[in-house]
């Protein structure tokens, strides 16, 4: 893991593409402006983290309750 220091309205860049910038600090609260090409997803991570967990319940289909539950004990 990279860690930076960045002060308000400086930014990272990821791959040539992704700008992350600081808006705002308030708090503990962080405020970041994301740019990205349309083509690149950008999610929140307990977002992602929901999604993977409901499609690995569905593919599983009814019936399969234990993986269901190992599934939401892993944080998955």
């Amino acid at each position: 893991m990279l860690i930076l220091t960045r002060k308000i309205e400086q930014g990272i860049v990821i791959d040539g593409q992704v700008v992350v910038r600081v808006l705002a600090i308030d708090g503990e609260r962080i405020k970041l402006g994301i740019e990205a090409p349309r083509a690149i997803s950008v999610l929140r991570e307990e977002l992602l983290h929901e999604v993977v967990g409901q499609n690995r319940a569905a593919a599983a289909g009814p019936g399969h309750t234990e993986l269901t539950a190992a599934l939401r004990h892993l944080g998955a």
